[in-house]
């Protein structure tokens, strides 16, 4: 009879190598025998397999696979668990159910009509799923890998208030000090991956130009993703016959990049999810944190992309800083309705994609944490950045590259506040500098020729001219007169941060009116009050919108402009509050100090070119952690330099890892990335004039300059108990 423990036989494991072992070293004729005899016995053993039909036997043969995984081991082995591993072959036709023990085997149910399904039903206090190595990819069309099946897990809760994503508990990640790749890869149409936690992977001493690392992989099946595939237009695009890309895979309700307790793991992955090849993938209320890169990239293709309602904070730490990064094809693709907060670059980049993309309805606030980046970068054609709320960015609002040529994109019903830059800024192709192609190049002076529109950004559209400087409040009503592109629709705004730039930034869309044949509009205004400023931007459908107009200030029926009203308060920065439960009170807001005094250093010392932190600056760093929990107001920008050995070039490098370095430990102590900003001043800022080893060890320093939102005044403290001097 069967034996249902028979032996498995996998293709993987008999290589070229053993091919060339098996020529080289032909086996003796005893061998050789002895070796066709067990070839033989494993071909009936699977020919048996293939023809059992026994009603409580599900074949190889049978499709919509229910497999329920109750072990976090990764292994395959006929005993009593059910791996990850051993479902997701199961699936993929790899492994017969025939090929498991009894106790295995009661985990596998054929369901005609359904779609094959990995469920879990792990031990409560062992849910955390350690892989030892690359799992294979989901190749099973429809398949469903659901972790919110596992006993526990509770959707009707979530620990954020912002976006509702349930806690996971199902987790995969690497065994400790293992080097893994990918958390699932996804090559079959229809695959859905929810409810689960996936971070940790990424390459260690591997290089990642063939084969890119996340958490999520979406491609092809074969031949394995080449990154030069991404150079798009291409004669062979899309590359091969047999690259077919995935369709319709759905991502929802995951958390990558951390542990289902939130905090950021010792251990962070690469990217979170990496599109490759594909073509409408759905990635729907996930929470996407912590990655070394971005939190969904994609390459080289991913039309039809919809990416909505998910929480994309503090991603970028130490590679690909943009939140979201899309490249190559990428036709009708969305951005919708996600909160991108606490990123260390953009928040949404666009680098030289084909096709056209929409950014609605987004909360893109604080980012550029490690590099000062325009919030949303657009290189291309025909894109649409629409009603988000773009705010708190060291760099400009939105930035249209003019190199390559990206013309027609519209910029309309955004709200701008707390920007270092332009709300909108149409860069020129003459500055090509490289904080041009990051930050945007100031405003533009009136483009009057067609050499000088078709080198600036959206066709160099001009900004609309108003034809005063003020207008005068009669009664409730305010006439606003100007002039702009013949054909284009001239959108007004009200400025609420007017002091800060005489551009912009536009607040609040207030009333948009149409330009006749001359290029002049007029619109009448209400709601507005004496002091108020306005500014404006104009669309014309063959160019795309305008950089802002100068600013204009309403004033009073007898000409004088009242004093600016209180200033609102300043926002705190905070990417993520948390859900209370059901039945506690607010938490007290902690009382505030007048003047403030912090008993708390601000700044900790380094070794000679080192970027690591001692135990000494752990504890001082957690004096600072302390501090910043209580008093959520705070925020700080940390200052990394070095002393004057070796050049310009790498101290400037060795003092951002430092700054980059104190980021990193604070936000695993909890500090949220919306309030941490980075700077490095290399060698350009000593503390002391002297050339001894105690000067220097003082030079090798990050400095924590706190900034209090509240206008409070702050008392700070030096300290150097962990200076680190050389011997």
């Amino acid at each position: 009879m069967f034996n249902q423990n028979c032996v498995r036989v996998r293709s993987r494991h008999f290589s070229a190598g053993n091919a060339k072992a098996l020529t080289t070293n032909p086996p003796q004729p005893e061998a050789l025998k002895r070796l066709l005899q067990t070839l033989k016995r494993l071909l009936q053993t699977l020919t048996l397999a293939s023809v059992l039909t026994s009603p409580t036997l599900v074949t190889a043969q049978s499709p919509n696979l229910r497999v329920v995984v109750n072990s976090t081991q990764d292994s395959i082995t006929p005993d009593e668990f059910l791996t990850l591993r051993e479902a997701i072959e199961l699936t993929n036709g790899q492994l017969t159910v025939n090929q498991l023990s009894d106790t295995e085997r009661t985990l596998v149910s054929s369901s005609p009509g359904q779609s094959p399904q990995i469920e879990f039903n792990l031990p409560p206090q062992d849910t955390t799923i350690y892989l030892t190595e690359l799992l294979p990819p989901l190749a099973s069309p429809g398949l469903v890998v659901d972790g919110t099946t596992q006993p526990g897990y509770d959707p009707t809760t979530s620990p954020t208030a912002e976006i509702a994503i349930p806690q996971p508990i199902v987790t995969i990640t690497p065994t400790p000090g293992q080097s893994i790749l990918r958390g699932l890869t996804i090559v079959a149409d229809g695959v859905t991956v929810r409810g689960l936690s996936i971070y940790g992977f990424k390459a260690v001493n591997e290089t990642t130009l063939a084969t890119p690392p996340a958490d999520i992989f979406i491609s092809h099946a074969s031949p394995p993703p080449d990154i030069s595939q991404q150079e798009t237009p291409n004669y062979r695009f899309p590359f091969y016959p047999e690259n077919v890309p995935p369709q319709d895979v759905n991502l929802e309700f995951n958390w990558l990049g951390i542990p289902p307790n939130g905090e950021m793991p010792e251990n962070r992955s690469g990217f979170g999810v990496y599109v490759f090849n594909s073509l409408g993938t759905r990635v729907y209320r996930n929470r996407i944190t912590d990655h070394d890169g971005s939190a969904i990239i994609t390459s080289v293709q991913a039309n039809n992309l919809q990416v909505s309602e998910n929480i994309i904070v503090g991603n970028g730490i130490d590679g690909m800083p943009d939140a979201i990064r899309l490249e190559g094809v990428i036709n009708d693709s969305e951005i919708t309705g996600n909160l991108i907060c606490g990123n260390d670059g953009s928040g949404v980049y666009l680098f030289k994609p084909e096709g056209a993309v929409q950014i609605r309805e987004n909360q893109i606030i604080f980012n550029g944490r490690r590099l000062r980046r325009a919030a949303v970068y657009l290189m291309g054609n025909n894109h649409q950045v629409r009603e988000n709320q773009i705010a708190y960015q060291p760099g400009p609002g939105v930035v249209v590259t003019a190199y390559p040529d990206s013309d027609r994109n519209v910029i309309e019903t955004n709200r701008f506040a707390g920007l270092e830059g332009l709300s909108i800024d149409l860069n020129a192709q003459q500055h090509v500098e490289p904080i041009h192609f990051q930050i945007g190049d100031g405003h533009n002076p009136p483009r009057t020729t067609k050499y000088q529109r078709q080198t600036t950004g959206n066709n160099g559209i001009n900004a609309p001219q108003f034809v005063s400087e003020e207008f005068v409040q009669l009664g409730d009503q305010l006439e606003v007169l100007g002039q702009a592109e013949p054909g284009s629709t001239v959108e007004l705004y009200r400025v609420r941060e007017a002091a800060e730039s005489v551009y912009g930034p536009l607040s609040e869309p207030i009333a948009s009116a149409t330009t006749d044949a001359e290029g002049e509009f007029r619109v009448t205004l209400t709601g507005l009050q004496p002091g108020e400023t306005i500014s404006a931007i104009a669309t014309h459908p063959e160019n795309g919108t305008s950089e802002p107009a100068l600013n204009a200030v309403v004033t009073s029926s007898d000409g004088t402009i009242p004093a600016n009203p209180e200033p609102q308060p300043p926002v705190i920065p905070q990417c993520l509050t948390q859900t209370p439960p059901p039945s506690s009170p607010p938490e007290p807001t902690p009382p505030v100090q007048q003047p403030l005094t912090l008993r708390v250093p601000r700044n900790v010392h380094f070794a000679l070119d080192r970027a690591d932190i001692s135990p000494e600056s752990a504890a001082v760093l957690d004096q600072v952690a302390a501090v910043l929990q209580e008093y959520p107001f705070l925020t700080i920008e940390l200052q990394g330099h070095t002393d004057p050995r070796a050049s310009a070039a790498y101290n400037q490098a060795l003092a951002r890892r430092r700054a980059l370095a104190v980021r990193n430990y604070l936000l695993r102590q909890g500090v949220d990335p919306g309030r941490m900003t980075i700077r490095s001043f290399g060698e350009s800022q000593r503390r002391t004039t002297g050339s001894g080893v105690v000067d220097y060890a003082r030079d090798r320093r990050v400095e924590i300059i706190f900034q209090d939102l509240r206008g409070l005044e702050i008392i700070f403290e030096d300290q150097e108990t962990d200076l680190q001097i050389e011997f």
